[in-house]
């Protein structure tokens, strides 16, 4: 069977960025140190997919549009089994769930993570 494995985003500080993913969706650090030259990554997930969190430690905000930008990563989704639960942790960090609809076949919003980078929640329960 073929499968996501992982992805691999640019933010300015991965280890804020792994801890709050990791409060938000109970996920844990799989791996974390130097990478590519001058950079650090910190992988955050469970047994079988991940994200990569990287940065060279001087990221720019795209001043782009992502879902004008040819390559630009528009969303990321993650499936949870509660999704009250989770909007609750998303608000008690300080983020702004907003877009939120019920669709066959199941429940979502959308947050942005201190980067700007666009999360989907979704729940099929």
């Amino acid at each position: 069977m073929t499968r996501l494995e992982h992805v691999n985003l640019t933010v300015s500080d991965p280890d804020r960025t792994a801890a709050l993913l990791c409060g938000l969706f109970g996920w844990k650090v799989r791996w974390a140190g130097p990478a590519m030259t001058s950079g650090r990554a910190v992988h955050v997930g469970g047994k079988d997919s991940y994200v990569a969190l990287f940065s060279y430690g001087d990221a720019v905000a795209s001043r782009e549009e992502s879902y004008r930008t040819r390559a630009g990563l528009n969303h990321i989704a993650v499936v949870v089994a509660d999704l009250r639960a989770t909007e609750a942790r998303v608000k008690a960090a300080g983020l702004v769930p907003e877009n939120h609809a019920d669709y066959e076949p199941g429940r979502r919003f959308y947050f942005r993570e201190p980067d700007g980078i666009e999360i989907e929640v979704v729940s099929y329960s």
